[in-house]
């Protein structure tokens, strides 16, 4: 099968599997294995954890770019383009690369079925191969012991946080999400965790495995101060800029990166002006960003418990006096009662947006799930996400915040929305 465009690649292979997530490392190991019979790994950092692997990531990226570094990095999901998934030195890569990724991907498949995201992964793979990076930055789907990216062995690997989220493929406890996070330890190659309270199984699976592992709090920590913030690690630290990124969160993500840029100096070597520098650069779409839209307007991804407790105290020291109006949407597997009982107390109303999407909870499935919580001002009946927000936006005065908020898709709707609403303006 060969296609001329991305987007009728993109069609096929949504059609090709019969499953959206089917985790196993087989069939995505034998394609690989054809498509790389003598593959030449770059240094390779992989990033799992609940929340938190795209910060590491990007802050990753602008570090070693800052260097001066060749950086291939994958993550997932996109906000606007697929492109965004597979970045070259920080661009997204085009389409004509993508599609050649596929198309050797294809010929190199015979019979196996694959499904989106290890078609995703392979071309990935197969283009920072042929790109030469210096050092690739992988970022782990969905859990870790059984994900695409685990094909590859990491020189190093980052855990950033475990939480509860995707019950149905990674268990409901974090004892049983760290032990499938902890997948993607290996013998004798460092692991870094930021979380500070990582369950016994990921301490466990590090002990079993004879992985040498790096802990927040014990291994390496951060202080902060009226300007900037200080990191350490036994006798070494360094004093740095505060992270681009917001959120108290963010000091730990940093911390954990920096620790794993400094532990493999050996190969990749890094200078403090480096990472000083690539703290000022990192740029992630969708993380506590502010539009200064009209009325503000907040975006964040955040969809399961951990991430919207980290937005609830990012919204009460950041805006503690404004008015919130929150456009919701979330995916029908996620704990939507938990995420309202959260943020209910800093929500003054909220407008459900329906999405054009399968997984997405519908209208009536989230009537049910208010109806049942102690939220008190809700409006429904809006056909798209346009109508949801212009409803939103109109309850708000000077001085208010719109907070749109809950799921990808809702994040990439805001953002085309804005983008459209400035070209007829």
């Amino acid at each position: 099968m060969h296609f001329d465009s991305l987007p009728d690649w993109l069609a096929w292979q949504e059609s090709l599997h019969p499953l959206t997530i089917d985790l196993g490392l087989e069939r995505v190991a034998t394609v690989f294995a054809a498509l790389n019979p003598n593959y030449a790994k770059p240094p390779t950092i992989t990033v799992a954890g609940t929340n938190g692997k795209g910060s590491c990531i990007a802050t990753l990226e602008a570090i070693y770019l800052a260097q001066g570094y060749h950086v291939g990095s994958y993550t997932s999901p996109h906000i606007l383009k697929y492109n965004e998934r597979i970045k070259i030195d920080g661009v997204p890569v085009s389409d004509e690369l993508i599609c050649a990724a596929f198309a050797k991907i294809e010929a190199a498949r015979g019979n196996i079925s694959l499904s989106y995201f290890e078609f995703s992964t392979l071309a990935a793979l197969e283009i920072f191969t042929h790109s030469k990076v210096n050092v690739q930055l992988l970022e782990v789907g969905l859990g870790g012991r059984l994900d695409a990216v685990n094909i590859i062995d990491p020189d190093i690997a980052i855990i950033s946080s475990i939480g509860i989220d995707h019950v149905d493929w990674l268990g409901k406890t974090r004892e049983a999400i760290g032990w499938e996070k902890a997948g993607i330890f290996r013998t004798a190659t460092p692991a870094v965790i930021g979380d500070l309270d990582p369950p016994n199984s990921l301490l466990q699976s590090a002990v079993n495995k004879n992985t040498p592992a790096y802990y927040i709090g014990k291994d390496f920590g951060y202080k902060k101060k009226l300007s900037g913030w200080h990191w350490f690690s036994g006798n070494a630290s360094l004093d740095l800029p505060n992270p681009v990124l917001k959120g108290e969160h963010q000091y730990r993500n940093a911390a954990a990166v920096i620790f794993a840029v400094t532990t493999l100096a050996k190969r990749l070597p890094i200078s403090e002006k480096a990472i000083q520098q690539g703290l000022r650069n990192v740029e992630l779409s969708g993380r506590f960003q502010l539009i200064n839209t009209e009325i503000p307007t907040l975006l964040d991804v955040g969809h399961n418990p951990e991430a919207v407790k980290t937005l609830l105290e990012y919204l009460i020291t950041t805006f503690p006096e404004k008015r919130i109006h929150a456009v919701f949407s979330m995916m029908k597997d996620k704990d939507i009662a938990s995420v309202l009982e959260i943020m209910n107390p800093v929500v003054y109303d909220w407008f459900f947006a329906p999405l054009a999407n399968p997984r997405v909870a519908t209208e009536a499935m989230m009537q049910k799930i208010f109806s049942q919580s102690s939220v008190a001002h809700v409006s429904f009946g809006f056909t798209d996400f346009a109508e949801a927000y212009q409803a939103a936006k109109s309850q708000a005065q000077q001085g208010d915040l719109l907070l749109v908020f809950g799921s990808f898709l809702l994040v990439s709707d805001c953002v085309i929305n804005l983008k459209q609403s400035e070209l007829t303006t």
